[in-house]
C-alpha cells in the first residue's frame, strides 16, 4: 500500500496539478491538506472519475482535509475531539484494507506568541489524547499531514531563520515529541536518518525553491505495527517544479502486507 500526504494549496487553483499527480503517481491511498473548499462545492469527479472513494471534511475558502483511497474507506470520522467549539477543518480519519489513517492539517501559529499559537498548542495537545486512543487500539496507524513542525534543525535549510517562528519554536517541538513519545515513527527519519532535508515546503517568495531553502514540515508518523510494514518512505519533489504549483510537494510512504523490519 502506497500512501501519500499532499498540502495541495487549494483544490481549485491546484485541479491540473492533481489531476497530473493523480494519474502520473497513482497512490493507493492519498491524504490532502488545505482544500479550501465546502463538501458540496468540493470537485468530487475529479478524483471519483480516476476510480478513488473520496471524504472530505472540507470549509469554505481555508483549511479543509480530505482522504481519497482506491480501496473502500471505512469507519470514517471528521473533526478532532476535544473542543466542540472549533470549527476549523483540520482533521479526519478512515481505516483503509485494515490500516487506520489519520489526515491531518495542524494549525501554522502564527505570530507567536499569541492567540493563534496558543490554538496551535492546545489542537497538538488534544491530537496527543486522541493518537493515545488509537493506539491503544495496537494495529497499523499512519497519521499523514501537514504538521506545521519543524521537528529538528536537519529539518530547515536556514533553521536560524527559523528560530522564532511557531513552527520551530520550543514549545511546538516539545509538543511534537510527546507525540512520537506515544510509540510514533518518523517514516521519512527512518530511511533517511541523515540532514538537512529532505525537504516538503518552499515558500513561493525569494526564489526559495531555486536555491533549495526548504523545511521539512509534512510528515507520516507511523504506530509500531505500521513501521513493521513499512518498504519505504521518500519525498516526491518533481510536482513543487509543474506549473501552479503547491508550496508543499508530495510525501510517500509504502507498506507491505506483513512483518518487517521497522528500521
Amino acid at each position: 500500500m502506497r500512501i501519500a500526504t499532499f498540502n495541495i494549496n487549494g483544490i481549485k487553483a491546484r485541479a491540473d496539478v492533481l489531476a497530473r499527480w493523480l494519474d502520473e503517481s497513482a497512490p493507493d491511498v492519498a491524504v490532502l491538506q488545505e482544500i479550501k473548499s465546502t463538501d458540496e462545492t468540493f470537485p468530487r469527479d475529479l478524483i471519483e472519475s480516476r476510480g478513488y472513494h473520496l471524504e472530505t471534511h472540507g470549509q469554505k475558502g481555508f483549511n479543509g482535509v480530505a482522504i481519497l483511497s482506491k480501496a473502500p474507506l471505512q469507519t470514517v470520522r471528521r473533526g478532532l475531539p476535544g473542543d466542540e467549539d472549533d470549527m476549523q477543518a483540520r482533521w479526519i480519519e478512515a481505516r483503509v484494507a485494515g490500516v487506520h489513517v489519520c489526515g491531518l492539517y495542524l494549525p501554522n501559529g502564527n505570530p507567536a506568541p499569541g492567540p493563534k499559537y496558543d490554538y496551535k498548542l492546545a489542537w497538538m495537545a488534544r491530537m496527543q489524547a486522541r493518537v493515545a486512543d488509537l493506539m491503544a487500539q495496537e494495529g497499523p496507524l499512519v497519521l499523514a499531514g501537514d504538521y506545521n513542525v519543524i521537528p529538528q534543525p536537519a529539518d530547515a535549510a536556514r533553521p536560524d531563520a527559523w528560530r522564532e517562528d511557531a513552527l520551530f519554536r520550543p514549545d511546538t517541538r516539545a509538543a511534537f515529541r510527546r507525540l512520537t513519545a506515544l510509540g510514533l515513527y518518523d517514516a521519512i527519519r527512518l530511511r533517511h536518518p541523515a540532514g538537512p532535508g529532505p525537504f516538503t515546503f518552499w515558500d513561493y517568495q525569494a526564489g526559495a525553491r531555486a536555491r533549495g531553502d526548504g523545511i521539512r514540515i509534512d510528515h507520516l508518523l507511523l504506530s509500531a505495527q505500521a513501521a513493521d510494514r513499512l518498504q519505504d518512505a521518500w519525498v516526491e519533489e518533481a510536482p513543487r517544479d509543474w506549473e501552479k504549483p503547491s508550496d508543499h510537494t508530495p510525501v510517500w510512504v509504502a507498506l507491505d502486507d506483513g512483518a518487517g523490519a521497522a528500521g
